[in-house]
């Protein structure tokens, strides 16, 4: 008998977040209310050190929202790597900013300090690493540099919910930060976001563009969006951000497994003071080709039912969106070679077991 697939990716509902959607709506308070401000003080205490919080209706939103209370202008350049999602580089574009992609350290898959550096021009406004799978990017060296030449820098942590470097939390490095609360995140709101800001101000104007650009009914002080967020996803967060705690130490054991049992792939880098939480664990079949990358991942789950992601396989600099031709080599080297396994949460032992030896199998027989 064939046994079920292990999925790439699974949420994780439960009768707590059920029982929370319909408390909401019993209550008739749907749209953004007591649910949306109790989420956003929560989820500032449990994950950013207690800074400020807008909630909005995705992580794209949080992640434009802040550009625009950065004082993003048109023809600004902000610092950005390409070995992420397209939304990293559209929340610049979408702001009427330019993003300008630099190479990633081939370990962490994070922004290579030393690439940030060496594109600074005068039209640099901020940076934009990413925490890309849940590993902490090199935020002192990144900061230092903003520093030295008066930039911003904005985080995208969509994938790293309670991660922390040297103990202090990725969101709370930065001006701001984003987190992404999509149905397959370490936690989720069913879909959603959060915009973490340094200083009171900057959530003020957060909240203006998530609500039209109004804070008094009717009184529009910039040009705004319906950005959002529900009671109703709320509510889910809320019973989310009592879970997810749990969910990690899941998460970091499967990996732990991982790191000791694989063979035959390059297992991921944890640097020394970072707190991986294992959003994607993500291997490297070394010196594959993108065509032998995608075998092994075929061989996987055709031969094994394992399924695993691909995050990602084309550099958004070379997406249509934006066609650029750009020496990155690390970045181009990456993307050919990585694929994501399963590492959530509720995968059992024996499913475990199962991506280990399917893994070692395919990587022994040359997928």
């Amino acid at each position: 008998m064939t046994p079920a697939l292990i999925p790439a990716a699974k949420p994780i509902i439960g009768q707590e977040e059920r029982d929370a959607v319909d408390r909401v709506l019993a209550s008739g308070m749907v749209a953004q209310g007591p649910e949306v401000k109790a989420f956003e003080q929560e989820f500032a205490a449990h994950m950013v050190a207690g800074r400020e919080c807008v909630a909005t209706n995705s992580g794209t939103s949080s992640q434009h929202l802040g550009m625009l209370a950065l004082g993003l202008k048109p023809g600004d350049e902000v610092i950005v790597p390409s070995f992420t999602f397209a939304a990293t580089a559209n929340s610049v574009a979408a702001s009427g900013g330019v993003p300008v992609f630099v190479d990633i350290d081939p370990d962490t898959f994070c922004l290579d300090p030393a690439a940030v550096r060496a594109a600074i021009t005068e039209r640099t406004v901020g940076i934009q690493p990413v925490h890309l799978y849940g590993h902490p990017a090199a935020m002192p060296e990144i900061v230092e540099i903003a520093k030295e030449h008066g930039l911003w820098v904005f985080e995208d942590a969509a994938q790293a919910h309670g991660a922390t470097l040297n103990g202090q939390q990725v969101g709370t490095f930065g001006d701001g930060a984003m987190f992404s609360l999509y149905p397959t995140k370490n936690m989720t709101s069913g879909e959603g976001g959060m915009t973490a800001c340094a200083t009171s101000e900057m959530a003020r104007v957060v909240r203006l563009y998530r609500n039209q650009g109004m804070e008094k009914q009717y009184a529009n002080e910039v040009v705004g969006f319906n950005n959002r967020m529900t009671d109703i996803h709320a509510a889910i967060g809320r019973v989310q951000l009592t879970k997810v705690d749990a969910w990690t130490e899941r998460r970091r054991e499967i990996a732990a497994r991982f790191d000791t049992e694989l063979e035959g792939v390059v297992v991921p880098v944890v640097r020394e003071g970072a707190s991986h939480v294992y959003h994607q664990y993500t291997i490297r079949v070394a010196g594959a080709t993108g065509e032998e990358r995608d075998r092994f991942r075929d061989a996987l789950r055709e031969e094994h039912q394992v399924g695993a992601g691909v995050y990602y396989p084309t550099p958004v600099h070379r997406l249509p969106s934006y066609g650029m031709e750009i020496d990155l080599p690390v970045t181009e080297t990456v993307a050919a070679e990585v694929i994501s396994l399963p590492v959530h949460p509720s995968l059992s032992d024996d499913d475990v077991d199962r991506v280990i030896t399917a893994v070692n199998a395919v990587a022994k027989a040359g997928a």
